[in-house]
Protein backbone atom coordinates (compact mmCIF):
# COMPACT_ATOMS: atom_id res chain seq x y z
CA UNK A 1 0.00 0.00 0.00
CA UNK A 2 2.57 2.95 1.12
CA UNK A 3 4.64 1.80 -2.74
CA UNK A 4 1.16 2.50 -4.29
CA UNK A 5 0.67 5.88 -2.73
CA UNK A 6 4.02 7.03 -3.06
CA UNK A 7 3.88 6.12 -6.81
CA UNK A 8 0.50 8.28 -6.79
CA UNK A 9 2.27 10.25 -4.99
CA UNK A 10 4.90 10.46 -7.90
CA UNK A 11 2.74 10.61 -10.63
CA UNK A 12 0.56 13.76 -8.57
CA UNK A 13 4.04 15.62 -8.74
CA UNK A 14 4.78 15.01 -12.06
CA UNK A 15 1.79 16.14 -13.30
CA UNK A 16 1.97 19.00 -10.99
CA UNK A 17 5.36 19.73 -12.72
CA UNK A 18 4.21 19.68 -16.32
CA UNK A 19 1.29 22.26 -15.43
CA UNK A 20 3.54 23.96 -14.51
CA UNK A 21 5.85 24.30 -16.95
CA UNK A 22 3.09 24.03 -19.33
CA UNK A 23 1.27 27.37 -17.89
CA UNK A 24 4.90 29.03 -17.69
CA UNK A 25 5.39 28.50 -21.06
CA UNK A 26 1.89 30.05 -21.72
CA UNK A 27 2.49 32.68 -19.86
CA UNK A 28 6.28 33.37 -21.10
CA UNK A 29 4.95 32.85 -24.73
CA UNK A 30 2.08 35.48 -24.10
CA UNK A 31 4.56 38.29 -22.72
CA UNK A 32 7.10 37.98 -25.82
CA UNK A 33 4.37 38.30 -28.28
CA UNK A 34 3.11 41.78 -26.14
CA UNK A 35 6.59 42.63 -26.49
CA UNK A 36 6.85 41.95 -29.98
CA UNK A 37 4.00 44.12 -30.58
CA UNK A 38 4.95 46.60 -28.81
CA UNK A 39 8.44 47.09 -29.67
CA UNK A 40 7.41 46.49 -33.58
CA UNK A 41 8.90 49.19 -36.15
CA UNK A 42 11.06 50.56 -34.22
CA UNK A 43 8.69 51.27 -31.06
CA UNK A 44 11.04 49.69 -28.65
CA UNK A 45 13.90 51.88 -29.77
CA UNK A 46 12.36 54.98 -29.46
CA UNK A 47 10.58 54.75 -26.33
CA UNK A 48 7.21 54.48 -27.57
CA UNK A 49 7.25 50.70 -26.48
CA UNK A 50 7.72 52.28 -22.60
CA UNK A 51 4.74 54.80 -23.20
CA UNK A 52 2.23 51.79 -24.43
CA UNK A 53 3.03 49.44 -21.66
CA UNK A 54 2.87 52.54 -19.10
CA UNK A 55 -0.64 53.66 -20.64
CA UNK A 56 -1.75 50.06 -20.62
CA UNK A 57 -0.90 50.07 -16.56
CA UNK A 58 -2.93 53.70 -16.58
CA UNK A 59 -5.83 52.06 -17.81
CA UNK A 60 -6.28 49.40 -15.64
CA UNK A 61 -6.01 51.37 -12.51
CA UNK A 62 -8.66 53.95 -13.86
CA UNK A 63 -11.02 50.70 -14.31
CA UNK A 64 -10.36 49.37 -10.47
CA UNK A 65 -11.13 52.82 -9.61
CA UNK A 66 -13.99 53.04 -11.91
CA UNK A 67 -15.55 49.82 -10.91
CA UNK A 68 -15.22 50.75 -6.95
CA UNK A 69 -16.88 54.09 -7.69
CA UNK A 70 -19.46 52.40 -9.92
CA UNK A 71 -20.36 49.92 -7.22
CA UNK A 72 -20.67 52.56 -4.53
CA UNK A 73 -22.62 55.50 -5.83
CA UNK A 74 -24.24 53.75 -8.70
CA UNK A 75 -25.46 50.07 -7.58
CA UNK A 76 -25.25 50.31 -4.33
CA UNK A 77 -28.39 52.30 -3.80
CA UNK A 78 -31.77 51.81 -5.09
CA UNK A 79 -32.62 52.97 -8.75
CA UNK A 80 -34.93 55.94 -7.60
CA UNK A 81 -31.81 57.20 -5.47
CA UNK A 82 -29.21 56.30 -7.69
CA UNK A 83 -29.89 59.55 -10.08
CA UNK A 84 -29.76 62.11 -7.16
CA UNK A 85 -26.19 60.44 -5.87
CA UNK A 86 -24.58 60.26 -9.25
CA UNK A 87 -25.77 63.85 -9.85
CA UNK A 88 -24.21 64.92 -6.26
CA UNK A 89 -21.64 63.28 -7.49
CA UNK A 90 -20.78 64.96 -10.70
CA UNK A 91 -21.36 68.43 -8.79
CA UNK A 92 -19.44 67.94 -6.30
CA UNK A 93 -16.27 66.42 -8.47
CA UNK A 94 -17.24 67.86 -12.02
CA UNK A 95 -17.83 71.06 -11.59
CA UNK A 96 -14.80 71.89 -9.60
CA UNK A 97 -12.83 69.77 -12.26
CA UNK A 98 -14.65 72.34 -14.98
CA UNK A 99 -12.64 75.11 -13.40
CA UNK A 100 -9.19 73.23 -12.88
CA UNK A 101 -9.18 71.48 -16.68
CA UNK A 102 -8.82 74.94 -18.34
CA UNK A 103 -5.74 75.51 -15.72
CA UNK A 104 -3.78 71.70 -15.97
CA UNK A 105 -2.72 72.08 -19.35
CA UNK A 106 -1.26 75.56 -19.80
CA UNK A 107 0.36 74.44 -15.99
CA UNK A 108 1.89 71.31 -17.59
CA UNK A 109 2.56 73.26 -20.36
CA UNK A 110 5.09 75.81 -18.48
CA UNK A 111 7.43 72.48 -17.43
CA UNK A 112 8.23 70.44 -20.08
CA UNK A 113 11.54 69.36 -18.20
CA UNK A 114 9.02 67.29 -15.97
CA UNK A 115 7.30 65.53 -18.20
CA UNK A 116 8.24 61.69 -16.68
CA UNK A 117 8.24 63.72 -12.82
CA UNK A 118 4.78 64.65 -14.24
CA UNK A 119 3.54 61.63 -15.00
CA UNK A 120 5.08 59.46 -11.83
CA UNK A 121 3.29 62.36 -9.53
CA UNK A 122 -0.21 61.56 -10.80
CA UNK A 123 0.21 57.68 -10.87
CA UNK A 124 1.85 58.33 -7.16
CA UNK A 125 -0.87 60.87 -5.89
CA UNK A 126 -3.59 58.39 -7.73
CA UNK A 127 -2.21 55.57 -5.75
CA UNK A 128 -2.11 57.20 -2.43
CA UNK A 129 -6.02 58.37 -3.36
CA UNK A 130 -6.58 55.20 -4.06
CA UNK A 131 -5.96 53.90 -0.82
CA UNK A 132 -8.07 57.00 0.94
CA UNK A 133 -10.91 56.56 -1.15
CA UNK A 134 -11.00 52.14 0.32
CA UNK A 135 -11.85 53.80 3.72
CA UNK A 136 -14.44 56.44 2.27
CA UNK A 137 -16.06 53.35 0.10
CA UNK A 138 -16.67 51.20 3.47
CA UNK A 139 -17.40 53.77 6.05
CA UNK A 140 -20.12 55.32 2.95
CA UNK A 141 -18.46 59.40 3.85
CA UNK A 142 -18.88 62.92 2.38
CA UNK A 143 -14.58 62.30 1.81
CA UNK A 144 -15.37 60.38 -0.99
CA UNK A 145 -16.73 63.40 -3.25
CA UNK A 146 -13.11 65.42 -3.23
CA UNK A 147 -11.10 62.20 -3.05
CA UNK A 148 -12.25 61.60 -6.39
CA UNK A 149 -12.01 64.82 -7.48
CA UNK A 150 -8.52 64.22 -6.77
CA UNK A 151 -8.43 60.97 -8.95
CA UNK A 152 -10.06 62.94 -11.77
CA UNK A 153 -7.52 65.74 -11.91
CA UNK A 154 -4.69 63.21 -11.72
CA UNK A 155 -6.37 61.29 -14.22
CA UNK A 156 -6.94 64.07 -16.84
CA UNK A 157 -3.22 65.50 -15.91
CA UNK A 158 -1.85 62.02 -16.98
CA UNK A 159 -3.65 62.25 -20.28
CA UNK A 160 -2.83 65.84 -21.11
CA UNK A 161 0.61 64.75 -20.75
CA UNK A 162 0.84 62.07 -22.43
CA UNK A 163 -0.73 63.45 -25.81
CA UNK A 164 2.11 65.96 -25.42
CA UNK A 165 4.68 63.23 -25.06
CA UNK A 166 3.98 60.97 -28.05
CA UNK A 167 5.20 62.98 -30.28
CA UNK A 168 8.95 62.59 -28.93
CA UNK A 169 8.58 59.23 -28.96
CA UNK A 170 7.67 58.82 -32.62
CA UNK A 171 9.70 55.95 -34.32
CA UNK A 172 10.87 57.20 -38.29
CA UNK A 173 8.71 54.60 -39.75
CA UNK A 174 5.35 54.98 -37.58
CA UNK A 175 3.08 58.11 -38.24
CA UNK A 176 1.38 60.12 -35.14
CA UNK A 177 -2.13 58.38 -35.85
CA UNK A 178 -0.71 54.82 -35.85
CA UNK A 179 1.38 55.45 -32.47
CA UNK A 180 -2.21 56.95 -30.87
CA UNK A 181 -3.60 53.77 -32.16
CA UNK A 182 -1.18 51.45 -30.61
CA UNK A 183 -1.23 53.53 -27.56
CA UNK A 184 -4.97 53.50 -27.07
CA UNK A 185 -5.47 49.74 -28.34
CA UNK A 186 -3.23 48.68 -24.99
CA UNK A 187 -5.66 50.69 -23.03
CA UNK A 188 -8.16 48.80 -24.28
CA UNK A 189 -6.70 45.37 -23.75
CA UNK A 190 -5.98 46.62 -20.21
CA UNK A 191 -9.39 47.39 -19.66
CA UNK A 192 -10.81 44.59 -20.88
CA UNK A 193 -8.32 42.40 -18.19
CA UNK A 194 -8.56 44.99 -15.28
CA UNK A 195 -12.68 44.83 -15.80
CA UNK A 196 -13.16 41.41 -14.70
CA UNK A 197 -10.02 41.39 -11.92
CA UNK A 198 -11.33 44.50 -10.64
CA UNK A 199 -14.76 42.54 -10.14
CA UNK A 200 -13.89 39.79 -8.69
CA UNK A 201 -11.79 41.88 -5.80
CA UNK A 202 -15.51 43.47 -5.60
CA UNK A 203 -16.52 40.02 -4.24
CA UNK A 204 -14.16 40.00 -2.05
CA UNK A 205 -15.32 43.55 -0.23
CA UNK A 206 -15.83 46.71 -1.80
CA UNK A 207 -12.08 48.28 -0.94
CA UNK A 208 -10.45 45.22 -2.56
CA UNK A 209 -10.48 47.24 -6.27
CA UNK A 210 -9.11 50.01 -5.07
CA UNK A 211 -5.96 48.03 -3.40
CA UNK A 212 -5.43 46.48 -6.82
CA UNK A 213 -5.70 50.23 -7.88
CA UNK A 214 -2.89 51.30 -5.48
CA UNK A 215 -0.54 48.61 -6.31
CA UNK A 216 -1.20 49.26 -9.96
CA UNK A 217 -0.82 52.91 -9.78
CA UNK A 218 2.44 52.40 -7.54
CA UNK A 219 3.71 49.93 -10.09
CA UNK A 220 3.14 53.17 -12.84
CA UNK A 221 4.81 55.30 -11.02
CA UNK A 222 8.12 53.53 -10.88
CA UNK A 223 7.40 52.53 -14.70
CA UNK A 224 7.37 56.41 -15.64
CA UNK A 225 11.12 56.79 -15.32
CA UNK A 226 11.24 54.50 -17.97
CA UNK A 227 10.56 56.53 -20.82
CA UNK A 228 13.33 58.03 -22.47
CA UNK A 229 15.31 61.14 -21.05
CA UNK A 230 13.90 62.82 -24.05
CA UNK A 231 10.23 63.08 -23.03
CA UNK A 232 11.87 66.06 -20.52
CA UNK A 233 13.83 67.74 -23.51
CA UNK A 234 11.71 70.97 -24.36
CA UNK A 235 13.80 72.00 -27.17
CA UNK A 236 12.02 74.15 -30.13
CA UNK A 237 8.58 74.12 -28.53
CA UNK A 238 6.35 77.40 -27.63
CA UNK A 239 3.14 77.58 -25.91
CA UNK A 240 -0.16 77.51 -28.27
CA UNK A 241 -3.39 79.48 -27.94
CA UNK A 242 -6.83 78.24 -28.94
CA UNK A 243 -7.42 80.94 -30.41
CA UNK A 244 -4.98 83.54 -31.89
CA UNK A 245 -4.67 87.08 -30.46
CA UNK A 246 -4.35 88.42 -34.18
CA UNK A 247 -2.28 91.21 -35.71
CA UNK A 248 0.71 93.35 -34.07
CA UNK A 249 1.02 93.61 -30.47
CA UNK A 250 1.69 96.73 -28.27
CA UNK A 251 5.46 97.77 -29.84
CA UNK A 252 4.28 96.50 -33.56
CA UNK A 253 5.79 92.67 -32.03
CA UNK A 254 4.13 89.75 -33.30
CA UNK A 255 1.79 87.95 -31.20
CA UNK A 256 2.26 84.35 -30.83
CA UNK A 257 1.24 81.49 -32.88
CA UNK A 258 -2.09 79.96 -32.08
CA UNK A 259 -4.42 77.48 -33.50
CA UNK A 260 -6.30 79.59 -35.40
CA UNK A 261 -2.97 80.65 -37.50
CA UNK A 262 -2.04 77.47 -38.77
CA UNK A 263 -5.44 76.97 -40.66
CA UNK A 264 -8.72 76.03 -40.43
CA UNK A 265 -8.54 72.25 -40.52
CA UNK A 266 -7.54 71.35 -37.05
CA UNK A 267 -10.47 74.08 -35.44
CA UNK A 268 -12.71 71.92 -37.28
CA UNK A 269 -11.58 69.16 -36.31
CA UNK A 270 -11.36 70.04 -33.02
CA UNK A 271 -15.02 71.30 -32.85
CA UNK A 272 -16.57 68.15 -34.31
CA UNK A 273 -14.36 65.85 -31.76
CA UNK A 274 -16.05 68.15 -28.77
CA UNK A 275 -19.46 67.26 -30.17
CA UNK A 276 -18.51 63.56 -30.44
CA UNK A 277 -16.91 63.81 -26.97
CA UNK A 278 -20.07 65.39 -25.18
CA UNK A 279 -22.27 62.46 -27.14
CA UNK A 280 -19.54 59.83 -25.30
CA UNK A 281 -20.22 61.60 -21.93
CA UNK A 282 -24.53 62.38 -22.15
CA UNK A 283 -24.57 58.39 -23.97
CA UNK A 284 -22.67 57.05 -20.69
CA UNK A 285 -24.55 58.87 -18.22
CA UNK A 286 -28.22 58.99 -19.65
CA UNK A 287 -28.22 55.14 -20.42
CA UNK A 288 -26.78 53.94 -17.32
CA UNK A 289 -30.03 54.91 -15.82
CA UNK A 290 -31.88 54.84 -18.51
CA UNK A 291 -31.55 50.72 -18.54
CA UNK A 292 -31.43 50.81 -14.74
CA UNK A 293 -34.99 52.09 -14.70
CA UNK A 294 -36.39 50.29 -17.96
CA UNK A 295 -34.10 47.73 -19.48
CA UNK A 296 -33.50 46.64 -22.66
CA UNK A 297 -36.66 44.37 -24.17
CA UNK A 298 -36.72 40.95 -22.19
CA UNK A 299 -33.30 41.21 -20.12
CA UNK A 300 -31.97 42.34 -16.81
CA UNK A 301 -30.56 45.86 -15.86
CA UNK A 302 -27.46 44.54 -15.48
CA UNK A 303 -27.41 42.46 -18.77
CA UNK A 304 -28.98 45.78 -20.82
CA UNK A 305 -26.13 47.70 -19.26
CA UNK A 306 -23.47 45.28 -19.48
CA UNK A 307 -24.42 44.49 -23.33
CA UNK A 308 -24.10 47.82 -24.20
CA UNK A 309 -20.85 48.37 -22.46
CA UNK A 310 -19.52 45.86 -24.70
CA UNK A 311 -20.86 47.51 -27.60
CA UNK A 312 -19.34 50.69 -27.01
CA UNK A 313 -16.17 49.26 -26.42
CA UNK A 314 -15.92 47.05 -29.01
CA UNK A 315 -16.64 49.71 -31.56
CA UNK A 316 -13.99 51.97 -29.91
CA UNK A 317 -11.40 49.23 -30.51
CA UNK A 318 -12.71 48.50 -33.64
CA UNK A 319 -12.28 52.54 -34.92
CA UNK A 320 -9.24 52.09 -33.24
CA UNK A 321 -7.54 49.72 -35.79
CA UNK A 322 -9.31 50.66 -38.73
CA UNK A 323 -7.58 54.32 -37.99
CA UNK A 324 -4.24 52.35 -37.96
CA UNK A 325 -5.17 50.83 -41.65
CA UNK A 326 -6.17 53.97 -42.96
CA UNK A 327 -2.44 55.41 -42.11
CA UNK A 328 -4.56 59.10 -41.90
CA UNK A 329 -5.14 59.73 -45.40
CA UNK A 330 -7.47 63.45 -45.60
CA UNK A 331 -8.27 63.08 -41.89
CA UNK A 332 -10.60 65.89 -42.77
CA UNK A 333 -13.19 63.50 -44.94
CA UNK A 334 -12.83 60.67 -42.64
CA UNK A 335 -14.00 63.67 -39.35
CA UNK A 336 -16.86 64.58 -41.71
CA UNK A 337 -17.58 60.63 -42.69
CA UNK A 338 -17.94 59.54 -38.87
CA UNK A 339 -20.12 62.45 -37.72
CA UNK A 340 -22.35 61.53 -40.89
CA UNK A 341 -22.14 57.93 -39.61
CA UNK A 342 -22.83 58.97 -35.82
CA UNK A 343 -25.62 61.20 -36.70
CA UNK A 344 -27.33 58.84 -39.07
CA UNK A 345 -26.87 55.98 -36.62
CA UNK A 346 -28.60 58.00 -34.09
CA UNK A 347 -31.20 59.10 -36.24
CA UNK A 348 -32.06 55.69 -36.58
CA UNK A 349 -31.86 54.95 -33.19
CA UNK A 350 -34.61 57.16 -32.17
CA UNK A 351 -37.01 56.33 -34.94
CA UNK A 352 -36.76 52.58 -34.23
CA UNK A 353 -36.78 52.63 -30.17
CA UNK A 354 -39.73 52.10 -29.49
CA UNK A 355 -39.77 48.66 -31.68
CA UNK A 356 -36.43 47.46 -31.62
CA UNK A 357 -34.92 48.91 -28.44
CA UNK A 358 -32.76 45.98 -27.81
CA UNK A 359 -31.12 46.16 -31.39
CA UNK A 360 -30.59 50.09 -31.90
CA UNK A 361 -29.39 50.96 -28.56
CA UNK A 362 -26.56 48.68 -28.28
CA UNK A 363 -25.85 49.42 -32.30
CA UNK A 364 -25.80 53.53 -31.46
CA UNK A 365 -23.45 52.69 -28.88
CA UNK A 366 -21.10 50.58 -30.57
CA UNK A 367 -21.41 53.52 -33.67
CA UNK A 368 -20.36 56.30 -31.45
CA UNK A 369 -17.14 54.38 -29.91
CA UNK A 370 -16.03 53.73 -33.20
CA UNK A 371 -16.94 57.25 -34.81
CA UNK A 372 -15.01 58.63 -31.50
CA UNK A 373 -12.31 56.73 -31.96
CA UNK A 374 -11.82 57.79 -35.76
CA UNK A 375 -12.07 61.34 -35.14
CA UNK A 376 -9.50 61.40 -32.25
CA UNK A 377 -7.23 59.45 -34.19
CA UNK A 378 -7.63 61.79 -37.26
CA UNK A 379 -7.65 64.90 -35.22
CA UNK A 380 -4.34 64.17 -33.64
CA UNK A 381 -2.82 63.51 -37.43
CA UNK A 382 -4.13 66.93 -38.24
CA UNK A 383 -2.88 68.24 -35.41
CA UNK A 384 0.66 66.52 -36.62
CA UNK A 385 0.28 68.04 -40.36
CA UNK A 386 -0.81 71.14 -39.68
CA UNK A 387 0.63 72.57 -36.48
CA UNK A 388 3.94 73.95 -36.40
CA UNK A 389 6.41 71.60 -34.21
CA UNK A 390 7.12 75.05 -32.03
CA UNK A 391 3.85 74.64 -30.74
CA UNK A 392 2.92 71.05 -31.72
CA UNK A 393 2.63 69.65 -27.67
CA UNK A 394 1.26 72.78 -26.37
CA UNK A 395 -1.60 72.34 -28.86
CA UNK A 396 -1.77 68.69 -28.05
CA UNK A 397 -2.35 69.52 -24.22
CA UNK A 398 -5.17 72.48 -25.14
CA UNK A 399 -7.04 70.36 -27.71
CA UNK A 400 -7.29 67.57 -24.88
CA UNK A 401 -8.72 69.38 -22.18
CA UNK A 402 -11.09 71.11 -24.45
CA UNK A 403 -12.28 67.19 -25.15
CA UNK A 404 -12.23 66.56 -21.44
CA UNK A 405 -14.59 69.79 -20.81
CA UNK A 406 -17.06 68.48 -23.65
CA UNK A 407 -17.27 65.02 -21.94
CA UNK A 408 -18.30 67.00 -18.72
CA UNK A 409 -21.02 68.91 -20.14
CA UNK A 410 -22.36 65.86 -22.04
CA UNK A 411 -22.52 63.93 -18.97
CA UNK A 412 -23.78 66.98 -17.32
CA UNK A 413 -26.93 66.74 -19.43
CA UNK A 414 -27.44 63.31 -19.70
CA UNK A 415 -27.80 63.52 -15.82
CA UNK A 416 -30.80 66.31 -15.69
CA UNK A 417 -32.56 64.69 -18.87
CA UNK A 418 -36.02 63.09 -18.56
CA UNK A 419 -35.90 59.03 -18.56
CA UNK A 420 -37.48 58.49 -22.13
CA UNK A 421 -35.54 56.31 -24.80
CA UNK A 422 -36.61 58.41 -28.06
CA UNK A 423 -35.84 61.85 -26.04
CA UNK A 424 -32.09 60.50 -25.19
CA UNK A 425 -31.85 59.23 -28.37
CA UNK A 426 -32.86 62.81 -30.24
CA UNK A 427 -31.06 64.76 -27.99
CA UNK A 428 -27.61 62.45 -28.89
CA UNK A 429 -28.46 62.89 -32.52
CA UNK A 430 -28.93 67.24 -31.97
CA UNK A 431 -25.23 67.09 -30.05
CA UNK A 432 -23.75 65.55 -33.21
CA UNK A 433 -25.90 67.63 -35.59
CA UNK A 434 -24.45 70.38 -33.85
CA UNK A 435 -20.72 69.51 -34.18
CA UNK A 436 -22.01 68.48 -38.07
CA UNK A 437 -23.30 72.00 -38.42
CA UNK A 438 -20.68 73.82 -37.31
CA UNK A 439 -17.55 72.27 -38.63
CA UNK A 440 -19.06 69.47 -41.57
CA UNK A 441 -18.26 72.06 -44.19
CA UNK A 442 -15.07 73.14 -43.40
CA UNK A 443 -13.72 69.73 -43.11
CA UNK A 444 -14.94 69.17 -46.54
CA UNK A 445 -13.71 72.03 -48.09
CA UNK A 446 -10.29 71.80 -45.94
CA UNK A 447 -10.03 67.50 -47.07
CA UNK A 448 -10.84 68.49 -50.87
CA UNK A 449 -7.75 71.25 -50.39
CA UNK A 450 -5.85 68.63 -49.28
CA UNK A 451 -5.49 70.28 -45.91
CA UNK A 452 -2.64 72.91 -45.53
CA UNK A 453 1.28 72.46 -44.98
CA UNK A 454 2.45 74.07 -41.68
CA UNK A 455 3.10 77.72 -41.81
CA UNK A 456 6.75 78.88 -40.36
CA UNK A 457 6.67 80.15 -36.86
CA UNK A 458 8.27 83.12 -36.29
Amino acid sequence: MAAVRSSRGSRARRAGRAAGRAVHRSLTGAGRGLRRATHAQGAGESGLAQLIELHAVNAAGDMMITIALASTVFFSVPAHEARGRVALYLLVTMAPFALLAPVVGPLLDRVPHGRRAAVAGSMLARAVLALLLSRAVAGGGLELYPEALGVLVASKAYGVVRSAVVPRLLPPRVSLVRANSRVTLAGLLATAVAAPLGAGLHLIGPSWPLYGACAVFAAGAFLAFSLPPKVDSGRGEARAELASRGGAGRGGRRSRPGLRTVGPSVLHGLRANASLRALSGFLTFFLAFLLREHPLGGLGAAVSLGLVAVAAGAGNALGTAVGAGLKARAPELIVAAVLGLALGALVLAALGYEALAVVVVPAAAAVAGLCQALAKLSLDAMIQRDVPEAVRTSAFARSETVLQLSWVVGGALGIVLPLVGVLGMAVAAALVATGAAGAGRGLLDAGRRGGRPAPRVR
